[in-house]
C-alpha cells in the first residue's frame, strides 16, 4: 500500500511525498510582481514538509487578472518567480505555477480592461459587463497560455497547473449556464470543452515532457444550470485521452456564483463586506448571504464525488477539499488518490506535514472559520494564528493540534 510519506511520481518528477500545497492567492503582490513576502510564504511551505507548493494566481493576459494586484506572467515577472522557485528548491521541495485567465471573474475596473466571457454578461464583481470572446480572443488567449507556460519554465517551475475551475474563463466555457454560444465553442459538451482541451494541449506542446502538466477541474459548479458531475466526468475522460496531463486536481464551486461550495464552513460575511467599496456595503448586508452561502464543514467533503472520477479514470488524481487530519490524508492515498492537496490547513500551519511525519500532530488547528478568505486583499493570513486589531472574536476556540 502506498505511503503518504514515500516518494511519488508526477509525470517526469519525483515528489518527496504525496502532500501538495493547493493554489491559494497570498495577496502578496500589490504591484503585480513577485515580492519578498511571496517568496517567504512559499519557502515556509517548502520548509514545512510539503512536496510541491503551487503559486497562484498567475495570469496569462492583462485582462485575465483577477485584479491589478495579480501577477501577470510577463518578462518582468520572471526574475522574481525565479527567486521563488530557487527558494523552494533550496528547501527540498518542488514548485508548480497555476496559470489561468480569470474571464468573467476578472475585476475589469481594477484591471482597466474589459473582462471576457463566453457571452456578454453582467459581472457583479466589477459592476460592469463582460464582453463575449471573439475568435480572435480565443486564438490570442491560447497563444498567451503557451507563452506564459514557457516563461514559467524559464522561471524554474517544475510543474504547470492549468486552471479549469471556479468559472474562470476556461471553466465558464464548460458551464451550460454561462456558455450560451451557438458557434463551435458552445452548445454541446464537446463544443463547450473545446477551448479547455485546446489550451491544455498547447501548454503541453510548449513545455515538452520534462515538466509536469496538471489541470484543476470542477467536478461540479455548485449552482443550478452549471457544469454537473456527469458532464465533468466526460470532460475528464477527454482530457485523459488527449494525453497532455500528468494528473488532474479535482475541485468545485464558482468564484462568480457560489464560492462557498469550494470552501465549506463558516461564511465570513462581515469581513467580506468590509472589503467592498462603501457604496456596496449596504446592499451586501441585505443579499450577501445569497453569494456566500452556508455549507457545513466536514472532512474530505469532495471525497464522494472524487471517487467517481477515481473509478472512471486511469489518470493520477489529486484530492482537494477539507483535508486537515493525518488519517484523512492516509485514507485518500490508500483509496488510490495519487496526492492530497491542502490549502487552509497549511495556511494555518505550514509545518503540518513535518509534524505529521514526526508524530507531533495528527490534525490541523484550522477551525474552518474562513476568515482567511477576505484577507487576500491586504495579505493572506490565518486570523487564528495571526490575529490583528479589528478582527472579530473567533466563533469557537482553536481545536487541539495534537
Amino acid at each position: 500500500m502506498p505511503s503518504l510519506f514515500e516518494p511519488a511520481p508526477l509525470g517526469p518528477l519525483t515528489l518527496r511525498n504525496r502532500i501538495v500545497k493547493a493554489a491559494t492567492f497570498e495577496g502578496a503582490t500589490p504591484g503585480g510582481l513577485p515580492t519578498d513576502r511571496l517568496v517567504a510564504f512559499h519557502r515556509r511551505i517548502a520548509a514545512g514538509g510539503a512536496a510541491l507548493t503551487t503559486v497562484a494566481y498567475l495570469a496569462i493576459a492583462p485582462e485575465g487578472r483577477t485584479d491589478a494586484g495579480c501577477v501577470l506572467v510577463s518578462p518582468d515577472a520572471v526574475p522574481g518567480l525565479r527567486r521563488l522557485t530557487d527558494a523552494v528548491h533550496a528547501e527540498g521541495a518542488l514548485a508548480a505555477a497555476q496559470i489561468g485567465h480569470a474571464g468573467p471573474v476578472a475585476n475589469a475596473a481594477s484591471n482597466r480592461a474589459p473582462s471576457i466571457a463566453p457571452v456578454r454578461m453582467f459581472n457583479p464583481l466589477s459592476l460592469r459587463f463582460s464582453r463575449a470572446a471573439t475568435e480572435y480572443d480565443i486564438d490570442r488567449i491560447t497563444a498567451d497560455y503557451r507563452r506564459a507556460a514557457r516563461r514559467c519554465v524559464e522561471a524554474g517551475f517544475d510543474s504547470i497547473e492549468v486552471h479549469l475551475g471556479h468559472n474562470y474563463l476556461l471553466s465558464s466555457f464548460l458551464s451550460p449556464k454561462l456558455n450560451r454560444r451557438t458557434d463551435r465553442w458552445g452548445g454541446s459538451l464537446e463544443h463547450r470543452a473545446r477551448f479547455a482541451r485546446q489550451v491544455v494541449l498547447e501548454v503541453r506542446d510548449a513545455v515538452g515532457r520534462e515538466v509536469a502538466v496538471t489541470a484543476k477541474l470542477n467536478m461540479a459548479d455548485g449552482y443550478r444550470g452549471g457544469l454537473a458531475i456527469d458532464e465533468s466526468l466526460q470532460v475528464a475522460r477527454w482530457l485523459q485521452d488527449d494525453g497532455a496531463l500528468d494528473a488532474l486536481e479535482l475541485t468545485g464551486g464558482s468564484s462568480l456564483l457560489n464560492p462557498m461550495y469550494l470552501f465549506r464552513g463558516d461564511a465570513p460575511l462581515p469581513e467580506f463586506r468590509r472589503t467592498l467599496p462603501w457604496h456596496l456595503r449596504g446592499g451586501f448586508r441585505l443579499v450577501g448571504h445569497r453569494f456566500l452561502r452556508s455549507y457545513p464543514y466536514e472532512e474530505a467533503y469532495f471525497l464522494d464525488q472524487a471517487r467517481r472520477f477515481r473509478d472512471t479514470l486511469d489518470l493520477p488524481l489529486i484530492l482537494l477539499g477539507g483535508i486537515s487530519r493525518l488519517d484523512t490524508a492516509e485514507r485518500a492515498v490508500a483509496e488510490g488518490f495519487a496526492f492530497v492537496a491542502m490549502g487552509r490547513a497549511l495556511l494555518h500551519d505550514p509545518e503540518l506535514p513535518s509534524r505529521w511525519r514526526d508524530g507531533s500532530a495528527d490534525a490541523s488547528g484550522c477551525i474552518h472559520c474562513n476568515r482567511c478568505m477576505p484577507t487576500i486583499y491586504t495579505g493572506t493570513r490565518c486570523p487564528v494564528v495571526d490575529p490583528r486589531p479589528g478582527d472579530r472574536p473567533l466563533p469557537h476556540p482553536p481545536a487541539p493540534v495534537a
